[in-house]
């Protein structure tokens, strides 16, 4: 009988091992190129060959195929054509990149190689994946969900990048970079386009010439839809089974206040949303100015004005399992949706080169952000049985919001070829910000008694970071290269005057949901203060960076890095402090370039040690009274592996594909939250937890793939049609921390978009488009706090058609 090495053979499946071999084939590469042996000719360039990308991720211009790092770069023509607008539509476009939605903030999150934070949203809580425009950091998760548009490329980069990009870089940044004003050039582009929900979009941008030295760029946008989430009908019940469910409520009330009886109510069907701007619906415009000066040869003026706003809706809680006879994108709504978000933003840059061998720069932003919303957050998940029975309705209000935030850094680099190129930098942020939000929470109806209900004002909390950093690159040789990192942040952050306000169950005072326009602190109110959340916290951090990479010949470079990042700590409700988390990352890679320049294949192993991670979630406590508690965990292992590949196959044809394998493990972690139903806690602080030591992170599927394809027809009149399409597929992965179960759950999915492009010779185009082919439901998070399962989905299937013209 002959024996199988069975479990050799499997091991060869592994993801890790795949990775491996991908890394070795690479070394073979090498080897055949030893420069000891004897050299064959260079390969000759490809007539298919991949165009040069040049990436900014070292804080100077490099090739993409010779910069030693994990870092994604999607050009201007990728996201027209993956029809990019928000974060969230980068998912597919990027390996280990997740980003969900979280509609009472109206705010999208970010995930990078299953490290995130879902509760990034709010004044309080920071991101783990940083945000940049231009290299100025957006600290405030809102500007995550403004519009994308009129950008030259967007740059993902994965793993720490707390030595160059600094604070809430801890597990990777987001780098987009504007389209910037040209010298000389009169040129513009216009376009419009039309979809299923009522999709209308406008675009435009004109490239001005002002004088020899001066150019002006103005560019603008809107975008609407119509809401996915229909409205359902408002019950109809007897007055009988009303009156029948009612009374035991109403008896012990009037028993326990004789002196404030309360009586029977019909329901009020007015009380249910019929009409008006549905959930999940797009309404926004932007507008950015940008101005090129070159007042000399050595020196180099960027500004820009940017204007946004946002009318849409937040995206909506549905029920995973509708109620019979309902549809799956509607809901019981007795919440209208609002938003109404502005932001203004300056930026700034200015380049001088001191020399042929060294250069300045000065970096700098500021930025405003004002808004207001209302969210439904029991999202019908029950029917009322009466006024005061059945259901609970819960309303998450943003009364008010305001963050104001400024940042300045200073860079002296070497430019030109030096045996060491360096970079010595200044940084000093500062935001100052500001929130109201209530929570009127009522038995059965907004009709009903009051269950509980909270005002939480924080009228000022501030930040301030200021950092040192610098980074070195020996070149030992042609091919050897030695980098060393570090930077240094000290942080101070405040909070000023800042309440939490809580029903204290008075009879004598209304029950009603609390007003926008009340004053919870007044005598009289029902209010009382139960926490204040002033507080002071303070703390240091180096972070560094040390890397080899070995640059084999022109088309292979091998790298190994050890990187670490960060995130402040801060202060939590009640003013307390909670402390800093940190990660280090230690990742091989490899970076080759085949076929004559035709193929571009890029691999990365890493392994990351999660310390003290920063959990937040609302609780609440033993008292009945709610707050936003932040604890730090004992961290997370996570390790995994990454390819990409691009290749241009003929002059016609052009395929990427994106591989990504994760797993997780989280570290000792007692976490309570209110939108879940948890069992009650042993922590003395939290009334419900849950132990998920040991529990996979969320938004971490173990394997995801993206395949895209085009292929391009010509016409003898030199028009162009290209048909293209792109699958994405990924397994199963956890909504929260808590992995309870098919309801915290995404299961495997596959989505598939395709398009097709019309090119004319004379500049104009059209260009049809499907997203979500299989009309996939994807969860992006999840609850269970009002009974039923819910949860927030991407988009169903949408369809549009755009037309444009360059000239």
């Amino acid at each position: 009988m002959t024996h199988v090495a069975q479990p050799a053979r499997l091991a060869l499946k592994t993801p890790i091992v795949l990775a491996v071999l991908s890394l070795l084939a690479g070394a073979a590469h090498a080897q055949a190129a030893d420069p000891a042996a004897p050299k064959a000719p260079e390969a000759e360039t490809s007539v298919n060959a991949l165009g040069q990308v040049v990436i900014t991720a070292t804080k100077r211009s490099t090739p993409l195929q010779r910069t030693p790092v994990a870092v994604t770069a999607i050009s201007s023509s990728q996201l027209d054509d993956n029809h990019v607008q928000t974060i969230a539509d980068m998912v597919n476009l990027v390996p280990s990149f997740q980003a969900t939605t979280q509609g009472d903030h109206g705010v999208i999150t970010m995930t990078l190689r299953g490290i995130g934070n879902d509760s990034a949203k709010t004044e309080y809580a920071d991101p783990e994946v940083a945000m940049f425009v231009n290299g100025i950091y957006a600290p405030r998760a809102e500007g995550a969900a403004a519009l994308m548009f009129d950008l030259e490329s967007v740059e993902v980069l994965r793993g720490p990048q707390g030595t160059l990009w600094g604070r809430n870089s801890t597990v990777g940044a987001v780098n987009m970079q504007t389209a910037k004003p040209v010298l000389g050039k009169l040129m513009g582009s216009v376009e419009g386009g039309l979809g299923n929900y009522g999709r209308i979009g406008v675009r435009g941008a004109m490239n001005l010439p002002l004088s020899d030295d001066m150019a002006l760029r103005v560019a603008l946008v809107h975008e609407q839809h119509d809401g996915f989430v229909a409205y359902q009908r408002a019950p109809h019940l007897s007055l009988a089974s009303q009156q029948a469910a009612a009374a035991p409520v109403i008896d012990a009330w009037n028993t326990a206040h004789p002196a404030n009886p309360i009586a029977f109510q019909p329901l009020n069907p007015n009380i249910f949303v019929q009409g008006g701007p549905r959930y999940s619906a797009q309404d926004q415009t932007a507008g950015r100015l940008s101005l090129l000066w070159k007042p000399s040869e050595a020196m180099s003026i960027d500004l820009s004005y940017e204007k946004f706003l946002d009318r849409g809706t937040p995206s909506m809680n549905l029920m995973q399992t509708p109620r019979e006879g309902e549809s799956f994108w509607s809901a019981l709504v007795d919440t209208a949706p609002a938003m109404h978000r502005d932001s203004n933003t300056f930026r700034s840059r200015i380049d001088y080169a001191l020399s042929p061998d060294l250069a300045l720069a000065y970096i700098g932003g500021w930025s405003r952000f004002t808004g207001t919303a209302d969210f439904d957050q029991d999202g019908g998940a029950k029917v009322p049985t009466s006024f005061t029975t059945g259901a609970t309705y819960q309303q998450n209000r943003t009364n008010w919001s305001r963050y104001t935030n400024h940042s300045h850094e200073l860079e002296v680099l070497s430019t030109g070829k030096h045996e060491i190129d360096w970079i010595l930098g200044l940084y000093y942020a500062a935001e100052d910000n500001g929130i109201r939000f209530d929570i009127p929470i009522m038995n059965g109806t907004q009709q009903g008694t009051v269950g509980w209900q909270g005002s939480f004002i924080q009228p000022k909390e501030t930040v301030n970071s200021q950092a040192v950093f610098g980074q070195a690159t020996w070149n030992l040789s042609e091919a050897l290269h030695l980098t060393g990192g570090a930077r240094y942040t000290h942080d101070d952050r405040k909070n000023i005057g800042g309440t939490n306000n809580g029903w204290t169950g008075d009879a004598t005072v209304p029950q009603v949901p609390v007003d926008a326009g009340s004053d919870p602190l007044a005598a009289g109110s029902g209010f009382s203060s139960y926490q204040k959340n002033d507080g002071h916290y303070k703390g240091d951090k180096a972070t560094y960076l040390g890397r080899l990479s070995y640059q084999v010949d022109k088309d292979t470079l091998f790298y190994g890095s050890v990187s670490t990042g960060y995130k402040s700590g801060g202060l939590q409700d009640g003013g307390r402090p909670y402390g800093m988390e940190t990660l280090t990352n230690y990742e091989l890679g490899s970076k080759m370039t085949l076929a004559g320049g035709s193929v571009r294949f890029n691999n990365a192993i890493y392994y990351e040690n999660f310390k003290d991670f920063q959990f937040s979630a609302p609780v609440t406590n033993p008292d009945g009274s709610h707050s936003l508690a932040t604890s730090n965990a004992e961290g997370a292992k996570v390790y995994g592996v990454e390819s990409e590949l691009a290749a241009k196959l003929t002059e016609a044809d052009r395929v990427q594909l994106s591989l990504a394998y994760a797993h997780t493990r989280l570290g000792k972690l007692l976490a309570g939250s209110n939108d879940y139903a948890l069992p009650a806690c042993p922590d003395p602080l939290i009334s419900n937890c849950l132990d998920v030591t040991g529990n996979e992170l969320p938004h971490a599927p173990r394997f995801s793939a993206q395949v895209q394809y085009q292929h391009t027809f010509g016409f003898d009149n030199g028009g162009t049609l290209t048909p293209r399409i792109a699958l994405h597929y990924e397994t199963a992965s956890w909504l929260s921390v808590f992995n309870l179960g098919d309801g915290d759950k995404q299961k495997a999915y596959t989505r598939t978009d395709v398009g097709l492009r019309y090119s004319a010779a004379k500049g104009w185009w059209t260009d049809l488009w499907v997203r979500n082919i299989e009309n996939a439901k994807v969860k992006t998070n999840a609850q269970n706090a009002f009974g039923a399962w819910q949860s927030q989905y991407l988009p169903p299937l949408t369809l549009g058609l755009n037309a444009g013209i360059e000239f």
